[in-house]
């Protein structure tokens, strides 16, 4: 694959991720959309890295951290999303009207 396509494929992952994130009223699916962008991002960091960087270990290590960030962001946010769901029995973002309680 060359590096055109690549970054082309990550795009449209990052395209369709922020449609779902802005689009969608439920938490898991504002989550996918989340996470969709974040394997773009991801996916674009590693073709840059095999394309330009020819093998050195700084791309995987990017490429790790860039995972690891993307593990705990999705506990945070199902963190929140069941400490939401316990105190309000809300599973929409528009049944949410302030965080306060």
């Amino acid at each position: 694959m060359t590096l055109a396509t690549v970054l082309i494929v990550a795009a449209a992952l990052i395209a369709i991720g922020l449609y779902g994130a802005l689009s969608q009223q439920s938490f898991v699916m504002l989550m996918m959309g989340l996470e969709l962008m974040l394997n773009g991002g991801l996916l674009a960091v590693i073709g840059l890295w095999a394309n330009t960087m020819a093998g050195a270990p700084e791309g995987q290590l990017l490429a790790v951290i860039i995972m690891a960030v993307m593990a705990v962001d999705m506990a945070i946010g199902f963190a929140l999303v069941t400490a939401v769901w316990r105190k309000r029995q809300a599973d929409v973002t528009e049944s949410l009207d302030t965080m306060k309680h």
